[in-house]
């Protein structure tokens, strides 16, 4: 597991049947690319998030493969149609496996 690994989303609180919201996602994360020598010559390992989803009440609404060459702290930003209220679930994927998760709520008026 990375350290200091901060998932942050920004979901509006509401919105009108139909509408089509702005998400916007980010992941504190240093992305290592697996090319870089530590200061004693020695490849620092790879370490990167190579997967995100974007899920609404269990529909998948984004999702991205993520290769070496992104930066550090990937953004993500894409909109959806809400038509009920329900909860974004946000996954991000490690290499080594490690699942990062967060849930946002919507409520639909």
């Amino acid at each position: 597991m990375a350290k200091r690994v901060k998932p942050r989303v920004k979901v509006p609180k509401s919105a009108s049947a139909g509408e089509v919201v702005t998400i916007k996602t980010l992941i504190s994360h240093p992305m290592e690319s697996g090319q870089r020598k530590d200061k004693d010559g020695n490849l620092i390992p790879r370490r990167i998030i190579n997967s995100f989803k974007c899920e609404f009440n269990g529909q998948p609404v984004f999702s991205c493969d993520i290769d070496p060459a992104i930066s550090a702290n990937p953004y993500f930003e894409f909109s959806a149609r809400v038509g009920e209220s329900g909860t974004f679930k946000f996954t991000w994927v490690d290499d080594d496996g490690t699942v990062y998760e967060l849930e946002e709520p919507i409520a639909v008026n």
